[in-house]
Formats: structure tokens, sequence, C-alpha cells
């Protein structure tokens, strides 16, 4: 699935055109690089995003097409 995709279902980004700037921008990296919008998520790869002064570490547990707002959160794993 593509990472714009992927951060819009897990609801950490509101808007697909939100996730697909913040990719733009080189806000978003992936196992520690930057990464484009396109790239394709898997389970296990470690998201990075900066938010301003907030900096957001989480690991992909699942990657689906379509999770309820609740079950959002278990796409994700907050790392410290």
């Amino acid at each position: 699935m593509r990472l714009d995709k992927w951060l819009k279902v897990s609801r950490l980004i509101k808007r697909r055109t939100v996730a697909n700037e913040a990719c733009d921008n080189q806000r978003v990296s992936a196992n520690g690089r930057p990464v484009k919008a396109s790239y394709d998520v898997k389970e296990g790869d470690i998201l990075e995003l900066r938010f301003g002064e907030r900096c957001v570490r989480v690991e992909v547990l699942a990657v689906a097409e379509h999770v309820g707002k609740a079950d959002a959160p278990a796409m994700y794993r907050e790392l410290s």
C-alpha cells in the first residue's frame, strides 16, 4: 500500500493530500531514509513523522485497505 494512503487509513494524518505534501517536503522517513508518497509500506517498517517541533516514530503492525476509526490505532505501535 502507498505510504500516503496508509497514513490516512491509520489516521496518523487526516487527509491523503496532507500526507502527500508531508512526503514531498521530506517530513516522513521510513527505516531512516526520506521517502516519497509512493513508497510501499510493509509490516515491520519504522516510520518517522515530523510535525513542526514534534517527532512521532511508529512501527507498522498491519496494512489494510479499510479500517474503522476504533481499529486504526491497532495498525501501528508508537516508539519512544
